[in-house]
């Protein structure tokens, strides 16, 4: 093996140990993220149950973690070289495909010089 060889050798296993340390990490986040999920969908259930229609904030939210998995799938997997979020951008919500969310519209907020009531 030439002199020059040997360096560039070093530098990929020192590169393919980092990455080994950044799979398990993400791999914690996933586990994370997973009981994250599982909450979402339950609570996104009693919701549904409660006011007849999904929570278009966890119809957001959920879909975006759902695509966070996919990022860390990939990374995990070598098909990518960009490391998921807090490293790169959250992703970005899809337009709900399924149920019309049910979209609580924001409570009007009181004037600010006007005094309060008592």
């Amino acid at each position: 093996m030439s002199a020059e060889r040997q360096p560039a050798d070093r530098l990929e296993k020192e590169s393919l140990v980092l990455r080994v340390v950044w799979m398990l990490v993400f791999a914690l986040v996933w586990f994370v993220a997973e009981m994250i999920l599982g909450a979402v969908v339950i609570i996104q259930l009693i919701y549904r149950i409660i006011y007849g229609a999904p929570s278009g904030s966890l119809m957001g939210f959920g879909d975006s973690l759902s695509q966070y998995f996919a990022q860390i799938g990939r990374f995990g997997t070598f098909q990518t070289e960009a490391k998921p979020w807090p490293f790169s951008d959250w992703p970005t919500a899809h337009s709900p495909e399924g149920e019309t969310p049910h979209d609580v519209p924001p409570a009007p907020h009181p004037v600010r010089d006007e005094e309060p009531k008592l």
